[in-house]
């Protein structure tokens, strides 16, 4: 089993920045990692995920050279650093992890998953 934690959320505006930590317990060796994010009335999508090693990152077009994935292994932590938010990024933010080294950007492949955090950013 493996337990996931977000944190970091907030208010921020329109331009700004702002970093989502996911803290992971239980069984996540060798664990590739995903953030998504549902916005209101809309379905779950895809935003970013990174494989065990870290050596490999997929984006979402839609936040592609704005957010950047990044783990730290020894800590059990990812982060989702977001810059130059728009009004249309917010949205609940979720971390989580897959069952395998390799990352995947659909939801079902995704075996464990956190609470979420919520990111609203402002015009």
């Amino acid at each position: 089993q493996v337990q996931l934690v977000e944190s970091g959320g907030g208010l921020v505006q329109a331009g700004g920045s702002l970093s989502l930590s996911c803290a992971a317990s239980g069984r996540t060796f060798s664990s590739s990692m995903g953030w998504f994010r549902q916005g209101p009335g809309k379905e779950r999508e895809f935003v970013a995920a990174i494989s065990w090693s870290g050596g490999t990152t997929y984006y979402a077009d839609s936040v592609k050279g704005r957010f950047t994935i990044s783990r730290e292994n020894a800590k059990n932590a990812v982060y989702l650093h977001m810059n130059s938010l728009k009004p249309e990024d917010t949205a609940v933010y979720y971390c989580a992890a897959k069952r395998s080294p390799v990352p995947a950007t659909t939801p079902r492949n995704y075996d464990y998953w956190g609470q979420g955090t919520q990111v609203t950013v402002s015009s």
